[in-house]
């Protein structure tokens, strides 16, 4: 291989391996032995092990996140003000973006719970860009009277709470989907309801103690007023 497919080969297998392992309990030689090279190789590319993890983060998230950018994606939504359009756009996007690489959802975790320095700097480059891009556009909405006065950082949280706990559930603890098997597409329109339901003011949305539709396409009776 050449020296940048090689150098990317060693980074896919890391990223399998860490997400499984952690990574404390992942060593060089068994990065060098899946990727069928020697582990002078890994070093040669990678002069430590915690390089070799950096590298891994710079080229799954901050990369990403470079690509990643959330005003752009609802940029039409939020000239139309159009509020479904902005909070499902990205739940869907997240909820997309997890299914297809659950190993690095893992290995944020890794990353997270063994307090290595890169989770914080994920969190820096692309949480909190989230964070102020919906906390603004929810203080706009605001101040056209559109949604209620709450603290914008409390409903990011909550709507950035239910996409992440569903993706949690099924990549991680209930990857057969026992407890909720509902489409992407279905879990993004539903979320979005049960976030609009409660921030959206009375006189902005008539309906907006309408029902939310159950993942197997039913409707619940409309609750009586």
């Amino acid at each position: 291989m050449a020296g940048e497919e090689r150098r990317l080969q060693i980074l896919a297998v890391a990223v399998s391996l860490f997400s499984a392992r952690g990574f404390r309990g992942t060593t060089t030689k068994e990065i060098a032995q899946a990727a069928g090279v020697s582990e002078a190789m890994v070093f040669r590319h990678f002069a430590t092990k915690e390089e070799l993890y950096a590298a891994i983060l710079d080229h799954k998230a901050c990369a990403s996140v470079d690509k990643f950018e959330p005003a752009e994606t609802a940029r039409e939504a939020i000239s139309r003000k159009d509020d479904r359009s902005v909070f499902e756009g990205l739940a869907l996007g997240a909820l997309e973006h997890h299914q297809h690489d659950p190993d690095f959802q893992r290995l944020l975790l890794y990353s997270a719970l063994e307090k290595h320095e890169l989770a914080q700097m994920f969190f820096d480059r692309f949480v909190l860009r989230v964070y102020e891009f919906l906390g603004s556009y929810i203080s706009e909405r605001q101040r056209d009277g559109a949604f209620v006065e709450v603290d914008p950082a409390i409903v990011v949280r909550s709507f950035i709470g239910m996409v992440m706990h569903h993706s949690l559930n099924n990549n991680l603890w209930d990857p057969t989907r026992r407890l909720l098997n509902i489409s992407n597409e279905v879990a993004a329109k539903n979320f979005t309801d049960i976030l609009l339901n409660g921030i959206t003011t009375p006189t902005s949305n008539p309906n907006s103690r309408r029902n939310v539709q159950s993942g197997n396409g039913s409707r619940n009776k409309q609750t009586k007023e």
